[in-house]
């Protein structure tokens, strides 16, 4: 019989049992916790049980929202029971529950009358002003009143105690890296996370679960996880603490729940939808749509349910006012709201004031959806890269929209051309689960060289000249295009609809030789920028020490002269830096050390970390002209 999946467990709770035990305790706990999850069952009156032994006994018994959410629903039968190892290896050997308000179901806030609230998988618009039409119009919609404080508001004193014992941890667990990252150090996150939240800093409490889990699926070597999104996860944590922790910087904080506010009528007309895929197991569909200003929103529906909850809910019906409209529907038609709800960031919400009613769509070659495939994209790209340096965490570029012609495969992503003598992109899935179709759909593409295509999808500002695509579309007046059914209104979502052999047009292209698929030019890949990147990689996974190595003798000369030689002489200052700081442990005449604290590394980490970061939007700015 295979064994019962633990339940998730709230970060506090963890932290507390960790706290509880002995230092002799403490060094049995990683070894303690292999094993937990393949030894539970389900008991008769619906708990979970792991045993240990004859002798002890651990039961979960969650709660309404399944998860263990207090230290009471976690027991155990052994004598040292609450502070016994027993409780704390299930407790740590179980997935982490989302923080507060970070995966709230569009149902709940329906209830409440405050619009669809979503998950952290929903894309959003970096874009300060999607969902914010002009104020002077009378049928504009008024946004709530902006969560977050001004930049110049001080935290207080309890939110810069509570970041500088998130920059103590994060220090540590950087310091210690994935080899030497086990529970323990897991657990003082876990505890200065839950004390951030207490604080009223939620954005930093995310930032220190996201390391949390990365050092979890590192250790595991779970399938996908990547250094690189480890080191981005340290990265973001680290640099939101230190300005909270100075004291000097506004909190930049963000309510766990989005502020929907009250407003007029509006018209929003359908451009795409996307499926959601979160790695905390919810699922659902976001649908993009665009105002007669131009201004975005999302109508999402994100629940439990992973995958087939991602499938299904494309065709699921839209929770909006008492519209009558699915999502497929929504994607290719119109609606015109009645009093909408709509948050900062162009989310619509199902308040229970809301009407809506189905409009006509528009094709992508009519105002305003027009307005998004006219621009430059190599401008689009700076302004989302620039938005994304400024946020920080912030989520994924706004849509982008361009008119491209088909190169070939390469490897496993298309290449194209922008039209009008643009530049050459590779257009990867946007999500690459083998059971969408997202893949299937390039690849039938790609079999046709020289088509000419209407391009609708999100910019991938961590690679090169790379474009995510959500939907395509013909290009009106080109003979060698997409040929796509009437009631699909002259598009395809990826994600959803299949390509088909009749939507291809069957003569060939008559155009000029083709650019080889192999020149696409790299300039991330060619910038020697990789040996930083691997040595900051290093450091993630073998902490301090593997650090202090790689910058010793012929190691050394490696990393820091092909640097300079390029010209990128301040990477190869803070690189040195960063060695040099690894290295410098200063002791007593007892060998014992005079300074333990992790705080000077930590910094120069951070230092190189943010450089990298900038001159990489820099490449992948100048890779879009």
């Amino acid at each position: 019989m295979s064994p019962e999946p633990l339940p998730p467990v709230a970060p506090d709770v963890l932290a507390e049992a960790v706290e509880q035990l002995s230092a002799r305790l403490r060094k049995k706990l990683d070894a303690a916790i292999e094993g937990c999850a393949e030894r539970a069952a389900r008991a008769a009156d619906g708990s979970l049980d792991v045993r240990f032994g004859e002798d002890a006994l651990v039961t979960l018994r969650p709660g309404p929202s399944g998860a263990v959410t207090e230290a009471g629903q976690a027991v155990c039968t052994c004598l040292l029971a609450p502070r016994c190892l027993h409780r704390a290896a299930v407790l740590g050997a179980a997935p982490l529950a989302d923080a507060e308000g970070e995966a709230e179901t569009g149902a709940e806030a329906g209830a409440e009358g405050e619009g669809a609230a979503d998950t952290d998988a929903v894309p959003e618009s970096p874009e300060p002003t999607t969902g914010s039409p002009d104020p002077t119009r009378a049928d504009a919609v008024t946004p709530g009143p902006a969560p977050e404080p001004s930049e110049a508001t001080p935290p207080t004193p309890a939110q810069v105690r509570a970041a500088t014992a998130l920059w103590e941890a994060a220090a540590e667990a950087l310091a210690a890296g994935v080899t030497a990252g086990g529970a323990v150090v897991q657990a003082e996150l876990l505890r200065a996370a839950h004390t951030a939240r207490l604080a009223g800093l939620p954005r930093a409490e995310a930032a220190a679960l996201r390391v949390v889990r990365g050092l979890r699926a590192a250790r595991e070597r779970g399938r996908g996880q990547r250094l690189g999104d480890l080191a981005g996860a340290f990265r973001d944590l680290l640099s939101g603490a230190a300005p909270l922790a100075s004291g000097t910087a506004g909190p930049g904080l963000a309510p766990a729940r989005r502020t929907y506010g009250q407003g007029g009528s509006l018209r929003v007309y359908g451009l795409c939808r996307e499926p959601v895929l979160s790695a905390t197991g919810y699922g659902g569909v976001a649908t993009h749509l665009v105002g007669p200003d131009g201004s975005r929103y999302t109508i999402s529906d994100v629940r439990p349910g992973g995958l087939s909850r991602a499938r299904g809910a494309g065709s699921a019906s839209v929770a909006l006012g008492g519209a009558v409209l699915d999502h497929a529907g929504l994607a290719r038609g119109g609606l015109s709201i009645v009093d909408a709800t709509v948050s900062p960031d162009g989310r619509l919400g199902a308040g229970r004031g809301v009407n809506a009613t189905p409009l006509r769509g528009l094709d992508w070659s009519e105002e305003p959806a027009a307005a998004l495939f006219a621009g430059p994209v190599g401008e689009a790209v700076a302004a989302a890269l620039d938005a994304g340096a400024r946020e920080g965490d912030a989520p994924e570029a706004a849509l982008l929209g361009c008119d491209v012609e088909v190169v070939g495969a390469a490897g496993e992503y298309l290449v194209a051309r922008v039209a009008g003598g643009g530049p050459l992109l590779r257009l990867r899935p946007a999500h690459p689960h083998p059971e969408l179709p997202h893949a299937a759909n390039l690849r039938r593409i790609a079999e046709h060289p020289g088509l000419v295509l209407r391009v609708l999808g999100r910019p991938d500002l961590d690679r090169a000249a790379t474009l995510r695509p959500l939907a395509v579309g013909p290009v009106p007046g080109e003979p060698y295009t997409l040929r796509l059914p009437e009631e699909w209104l002259g598009r395809a979502d990826l994600g959803y609809d299949r390509l088909q052999g009749s939507n291809f047009p069957r003569a060939a292209a008559d155009s000029g030789p083709l650019a080889p698929v192999d020149a696409v030019p790299d300039p991330l890949a060619d910038a020697p920028l990789w040996r930083v990147r691997r040595l900051l990689e290093t450091g993630v996974a073998g902490g301090r020490r593997a650090v202090a190595e790689a910058g010793r003798g012929a190691d050394a000369t490696a990393l820091l002269a092909p640097l300079r030689r390029a010209g990128l002489g301040g990477a190869a200052q803070l690189a040195e830096a960063l060695t040099a700081e690894a290295d410098h442990r200063p002791r007593d005449a007892f060998g014992r050390l005079t300074d333990a604290s992790a705080d000077g590394y930590a910094r120069a980490w951070l230092a190189s970390a943010v450089h990298l970061a900038a001159a990489e939007r820099s490449l992948v700015a100048a890779s879009w002209s």
